[in-house]
């Protein structure tokens, strides 16, 4: 006695058909594009470790913005360096500052284009921590959560005052959300929405970004204050808090060594869910290519399925021009 003839549940159909059922699909309206705004320069600087990416003159906004908008891409996530730099990171809260100035451009040039920034003042503190820092008794350096968010929440008032339409605080002080919510609030921009990266693990693939930002630390690390890529159930109490204190979307950044944190999350919330596929983990793709080891265009649209496919409402990608193109944007 045989065993019975199974039919083959895999769809043999026309290109026309997969794509009708498809279960995953992207389009260039899911992807928020990192820009770079850098005070000092009037020429875009190449960034040696992203092939592709360089840091932008304020001047460039308005171009930026409106070529967004033509290839479909909605959003984008704007990171300031600024001319000068130190313990406390007071360049972030100049008004005149490259991320408010660019923000401006922006939003005059293509006022429909979604405009986050970034909160935080690694890009503007000398050491390049994510926090103001203070020394212990004992001798020790640490960061001062209080201190850090009360100038977050400045930074985030100033941001939303240039046009901001979300306010993206990265530096996983404590408490930050809610005050930055309050303060928004107090200051009439109850509109202005908070985007949390509410889960950001202590990675090793943040290099490149910090030499596009300037912010590499000059001692120590960020693990006191990012998470343990060991921990799990540690990111949905994390993500919670956020959402508790107020926050209108929530993060998981990096996202592929963290997909299954990023479908936990998922489940977990109903809230909009952003994943950043993050400057290591665009120039491990691009090297591969460049080695010859991978299509670089199959892979990156591969990556950026499976980022949707766990769960992910945006991905905020430095591929996303060239994926835009790709789907027709």
């Amino acid at each position: 006695m045989g065993f019975p003839t199974i039919r083959p549940r895999r769809l043999r159909a026309t290109s026309s058909l997969r794509a009708l059922v498809r279960e995953t699909s992207l389009a260039p309206s899911d992807f928020v594009y990192p820009l770079f705004f850098h005070a000092g320069i009037e020429e875009p600087r190449p960034i040696r470790t992203m092939p592709g990416i360089s840091q932008l003159p304020v001047s460039h906004a308005a171009e930026q913005a409106k070529g967004l908008v033509a290839r479909g891409v909605r959003s984008a996530i704007l990171f300031g360096l600024p001319k000068t730099k130190d313990a406390t990171g007071s360049s972030g809260l100049d008004p005149d500052g490259p991320v408010p100035r660019a923000v401006k451009a922006m939003k005059s040039a293509a006022p429909e284009l979604v405009v986050m920034t970034d909160v935080c003042v690694d890009e503007y503190t000398d050491h390049g921590h994510c926090g103001i820092l203070r020394t212990r008794r004992d001798g020790e350096v640490e960061v001062d959560n209080d201190a850090t968010v009360e100038i977050l929440a400045r930074m985030a008032v100033m941001h939303a005052g240039a046009g901001a339409d979300i306010v993206a605080p990265s530096d996983m002080m404590d408490g930050r959300v809610g005050a930055i919510r309050r303060a928004l609030d107090g200051a009439g921009f109850e509109t202005t929405a908070i985007m949390s990266y509410a889960v950001k693990y202590a990675s090793a693939f943040y290099g490149p970004f910090r030499e596009a930002a300037d912010c590499a630390p000059q001692f120590g690390d960020r693990a006191g204050y990012q998470m343990d890529p060991g921990n799990a159930r540690e990111a949905l109490r994390e993500a919670a808090l956020d959402e508790a204190e107020g926050a209108d979307l929530l993060m998981v950044k990096p996202a592929l060594p963290y997909l299954d944190v990023l479908r936990d999350v998922r489940k977990a919330t109903n809230l909009p869910l952003a994943a950043y596929n993050v400057s290591g983990e665009y120039s491990m793709l691009h090297a591969a290519a460049a080695a010859g080891m991978i299509d670089l265009d199959r892979a990156m649209m591969e990556v950026l399925t499976s980022i949707r496919r766990a769960g992910a409402d945006l991905i905020l990608t430095y591929h996303a021009l060239r994926a835009a193109e790709l789907l027709g944007g």
